[in-house]
């Protein structure tokens, strides 16, 4: 066995409960934990702890996509959702237009473009393609 291999295998017993998402309890665990990464590191891509707040994020997200599936919905339904969770009225998204442009989305009389759909992930800070 090289050095490497002892090395981890000496650390695993206290690593291995942070990598293993198997049940909703682990996973709310795994999000807490997220929640608390972030709120140390931001996006600070050189602290050391990145790398791991980055892996739990791709394991929680293979957990959801597995017990949480989301059925498809329009840029449109996600952006209703956001306001609805931010108690945003439609004149609340400036950086979308007006309240009418917001209005017309909405009724689906008008498409979110790139524009919209970079600045609404960045408020919401979600990936562009939860508008797509």
């Amino acid at each position: 066995m090289n050095t490497m291999i002892k090395d981890i295998e000496s650390h695993w017993s206290a690593i291995s409960p942070l990598l293993a998402i198997r049940n909703e309890k682990e996973y709310q665990e795994a999000v807490e934990r997220v929640n608390h990464l972030v709120d140390e590191i931001g996006d600070d891509e050189q602290h050391p702890l990145y790398e791991l707040l980055d892996t739990l994020g791709t394991l929680i997200e293979a957990y959801e996509e597995k017990h949480y599936p989301m059925s498809d919905c329009s840029g449109a339904e996600m952006l209703r959702f956001f306001m609805d969770e931010h108690s945003l009225t439609q004149a609340g998204l400036p950086e979308i237009g007006s309240q009418g442009v917001v209005s017309d989305i909405l009724n689906g009389n008008r498409e979110l473009n790139i524009r919209h759909i970079r600045a609404l992930a960045k408020r919401f800070n979600v990936s562009p393609s939860v508008f797509i």
